[in-house]
């Protein structure tokens, strides 16, 4: 019987690869909800739907079925085959991503499986990754299924969800190709693994509020800064509903919690980042002055993006942002969880 490695370079590289692929994923993802894309394919069809349509009667077929939809009806009504075809790329293209993610994982997955490459103790946990990929899927339908149906937008829960489902296989994808190139972890843990763990998770905590901001359209209605026309907290905060209800419904408080929570994380990341700086571990130090400068930059860019009335390039690129700092945090946890 053959022994599995300790480590796979050949391993990590795939998983590097899968991990690339995720980020486009979720870049191309906010582009399509950012262009109002996300409806414009109203079937789910996870074999015949990677065929787009061959034919100007196909591209008609199409376009009735998404005339049904109240998005049309309510907020598109008069829109030309042309618009449609605009829209309907955006969305065909991110279900295709999806699926192109899931052949580079499991087409992998089964080679390196049965020649023995897999480092040890790490079948059962790419099994997992690939679940939770599946799992994504119906997530991504369980979403747009939402907006099909008396509204014209995707419930913003669901968005949080989805998006929140993707960094977390992110999020795993980075700690296995971490442990495939360099070994798994030794049994005791490293003193700042808690305040590291804690601080991924307080940026996961942002991301989620973020796709509330998206979900509900609430990053232009308050383009001032740094108040919310002039206040701390803004006129309409609780938009007439209860206060349980409020913080994940209402414009204003979704973008004012994204708001403060940004705050919050730039202090938590300076006092990681001093944490990690103190450190004897060399790796720990050099990302704490990258945890320390890509906060900043991720500040500065929700900033600009909020007076600019979040436009599709600026959205993008602080979106990338959030995926930069989430996967430095990420390195930081995996590297703390081995330093002394």
């Amino acid at each position: 019987m053959t022994t599995a490695p300790e480590t796979s370079k050949a391993v990590s590289n795939w998983l590097i690869v899968v991990a690339i692929m995720v980020i486009a994923m979720i870049l191309v993802g906010g582009a399509t909800r950012l262009t109002d894309s996300g409806l414009s394919i109203t079937e789910w069809r996870p074999v015949t739907g990677v065929v787009p349509p061959l034919t100007h009667e196909g591209w008609l077929d199409e376009f009735e079925k998404y005339r049904s939809s109240p998005e049309y009806q309510l907020q598109n009504a008069g829109m030309t085959l042309g618009e449609f075809e605009f829209i309907y790329w955006w969305e065909w293209g991110h279900r295709f991503l999806g699926r192109m993610i899931g052949l580079v994982f499991a087409l992998p997955l089964f080679v390196f499986w049965v020649r023995g490459m897999i480092p040890a103790g790490m079948k059962p946990k790419l099994l997992g990754l690939l679940a939770l990929g599946g799992l994504q899927g119906f997530v991504g339908w369980w979403m747009v299924a939402s907006g099909l149906v008396d509204r014209v937008d995707v419930s913003q829960y669901r968005l949080a969800a989805h998006l929140s489902l993707a960094f977390v296989i992110l999020g795993v994808t980075l700690w296995l190709a971490l442990s495939a190139r360099f070994g798994t972890a030794p049994g005791k843990t490293g003193r700042l693994t808690p305040l590291a763990l804690a601080f991924w998770a307080a940026v996961m905590v942002q991301i989620a509020l973020g796709a509330f901001v998206a979900g509900l359209d609430a990053g232009r209605i308050y383009t001032t800064w740094p108040g919310m026309e002039g206040r701390i907290i803004p006129d309409g905060y609780l938009a007439g509903l209860p206060w349980y209800q409020a913080i994940f419904e209402s414009h204003a408080a979704v973008q004012m919690h994204h708001r403060w929570m940004g705050y919050l994380v730039g202090l938590f990341a300076f006092v990681v980042a001093f944490a990690f700086w103190r450190s004897s571990d060399r790796t720990l130090k050099g990302l704490s002055h990258a945890i320390a400068a890509m906060v900043v930059i991720q500040i500065a860019l929700g900033i600009v993006t909020l007076v600019h009335a979040a436009p599709l390039s600026l959205s993008l690129i602080h979106q990338l942002g959030a995926v930069v700092l989430f996967l430095l945090a990420g390195s930081a946890a995996w590297r703390a969880r081995r330093a002394a």
